[in-house]
């Protein structure tokens, strides 16, 4: 951060000399009091991770945009505990690889001694991320993934003690999606059967054993073919399963290029004819996965973890939900996608822990501030204090739909909201419609 001073003396009234003299006192006094500021304030780094490339490039399509707006409201430093410190986001994209998160959470935290890590979207980045700092002692705060998959999937184990001091997490689980799914299928007449599609993977295995159970208590039959890996290009067994059982309704946790493969699939062989509602996760949730589809895009029920109709502000940069969706439609041309609020949420909730610590240069001054936030984000509430386990702060995840755009819209897509059980500050905005019938 520049410490320079601006504006030129006035010479009037005084000799050459005197003025002489007076600017060299003044630029000592000027490079004494810079090197104060720089030892006394130092420049805060905070680390940021995501996917801005490969298969799950569609989680950072849009996190350039939402940097660009938290640096500008960062351009003057920020004040903490009486310091004003300047501040460094580094940001890196994973290439959606988890080997290459790791090894690039590890040189920021040894090469660019990074104050914070901020990790968003997917177990594929989020956990080897949050690995890396937990072996090194460095703060790190994430969110975009079943906490389950983060916590259990981790090594945490149901009933103990959390084994994370550095490590923090908010978001979206189970409960959530149960609480959306009972609600978002109920809207509907079928006769219960889901077809599931869990991947051998940090989130299929997560929602299998979590949430699966909980539907069935709701009345609704699961039909499950198995875990299934990632990259599999022939469905035929699963589809043909999803037929002989009669399933009016289809879930699935795959990433985006599987899914595509899938939907393709099922359409060739007739089961998406008989499907009322597909509910698909972590795809489906951008316009690009939709527009890919074509006509089989169409009516997707997807869930939300932020939408534009979200009734929060953003303490970091002041922008609402709607004001950050059409600020970055104006600026790059594409549709806003709920990554937008999630990344946004991410920083907000970051500098409001910085703020909080005793001491934002001490990590474990940080760590401690993580463990007891309790502050209000653009995806609303983020609080530690009192999650489901420790290092955990739950949040909302909302039934929504992709229907055609009405006459005259900007973009061929809309989103809309179909169900708000478990936020219902969040407005809904249309009756969800059957995927057939």
């Amino acid at each position: 951060m520049s410490n320079a001073i601006g504006g030129k003396p006035a010479i009037s009234g005084i000799s050459r000399r005197q003025f002489i003299a007076t600017s060299v006192a003044g630029a000592a006094l000027a490079l004494g009091r810079g090197r104060a500021f720089a030892q006394s304030t130092d420049t805060l780094k905070v680390g940021f991770v995501s996917p801005r490339t490969g298969p799950l490039g569609g989680f950072g399509e849009t996190d350039g945009y939402v940097l660009d707006l938290a640096r500008k409201a960062l351009a003057n430093g920020i004040e903490l505990g009486g310091k004003k410190y300047s501040v460094e986001i580094l940001d890196q994209d994973t290439q959606s690889d988890p080997s290459r998160a790791g090894q690039l959470a590890k040189d920021l935290i040894n090469n660019q001694a990074i104050d914070l890590m901020l990790a968003v979207s997917t177990p594929e980045v989020i956990n080897p991320v949050a690995d890396a700092c937990e072996a090194a002692g460095v703060p790190c705060l994430s969110t975009v993934m079943p906490w389950e998959a983060w916590y259990f999937g981790r090594g945490a184990k149901p009933g103990e003690p959390s084994p994370f001091k550095w490590t923090y997490h908010f978001g979206f689980g189970v409960d959530e999606f149960f609480r959306a799914y009972v609600s978002q299928w109920n809207l509907i007449e079928t006769n219960k059967k889901v077809g599931v599609m869990y991947p051998n993977d940090a989130d299929g295995n997560a929602i299998r054993a979590h949430l699966a159970p909980l539907l069935a208590k709701q009345g609704f039959t699961i039909v499950d073919p198995g875990a299934y890996e990632t990259g599999t290009t022939d469905y035929s067994s699963q589809i043909a399963l999803f037929k002989q059982e009669g399933v009016e309704i289809f879930n699935s946790f795959p990433i985006p290029p599987d899914f595509a493969a899938f939907w393709r699939q099922a359409a060739q062989q007739g089961l998406t004819r008989q499907i009322k509602i597909a509910q698909v996760a972590k795809t489906g949730l951008f316009p690009s996965d939709i527009e890919a589809l074509g006509d089989l895009g169409m009516k997707l029920s997807s869930a939300a973890y932020w939408h534009k109709a979200f009734p929060y502000t953003s303490p970091l940069t002041g922008v609402s939900g709607t004001e950050l969706a059409d600020g970055y439609e104006a600026a790059s041309g594409k549709q806003w996608t709920q990554q937008l609020g999630a990344s946004m949420s991410l920083l907000d909730a970051g500098f409001e822990a910085l703020k909080a610590s005793a001491n934002a240069k001490d990590k474990a001054a940080v760590a401690k501030a993580l463990s007891t936030l309790k502050t209000e984000t653009m995806i609303g509430k983020v609080d530690f204090t009192s999650g489901p386990v420790a290092n955990v702060s739950p949040g909302p995840i909302i039934g929504t739909q992709w229907v055609a755009a009405k006459e005259g819209g900007k973009f061929p897509l809309d989103y809309v909201v179909t169900e708000n059980a478990t936020d219902p500050k969040v407005p809904v905005e249309a009756k969800l419609q059957p995927y057939n019938g």
